[in-house]
């Protein structure tokens, strides 16, 4: 993934549509910036870091929900309502996901889920 654009995340265990306005960071630079100086996440919106198995919201001003995905897009932990000033890390992850609080509780999100990836069409 080195193209630039936003990509489209479907929850293919549950068919949910997770979000087409998900950025990717996929550079180191990208990945340090984050969501720092983010104020507000929309629903649909957010962050996919990689390669990454740990982050932290020291800095941030909002909350997040975030996913610790394996190699395969599989959910291997959430941690819902991640409040700034916090860091946590999953053993094996590849990919995080980050999203607007409330995210997994909203759409069941649950470990074992398995994720689809693709380019937004209204990213181009």
């Amino acid at each position: 993934m080195k193209k630039r654009g936003n990509l489209k995340i479907i929850n293919n265990s549950t068919g949910t549509f997770i979000g087409e306005k998900i950025k990717y960071a996929g550079t180191f630079f990208l990945r340090l910036k984050g969501l720092l100086g983010c104020t507000f996440l929309e629903p649909g919106a957010g962050l996919l870091l990689y390669p990454c198995s740990s982050v932290h919201s020291f800095g941030m001003k909002i909350s997040i929900d975030v996913l610790f995905l394996d190699e395969n897009l599989r959910v291997l932990r959430t941690v819902p309502w991640m409040k700034p000033g916090l860091t946590a890390r999953q053993k094996g992850a590849r990919f995080v996901l980050e999203l607007k609080a409330g995210t997994i509780e909203r759409l069941g999100i649950k470990t074992g889920d398995i994720l689809n990836i693709s380019y937004s069409e209204n990213s181009r």
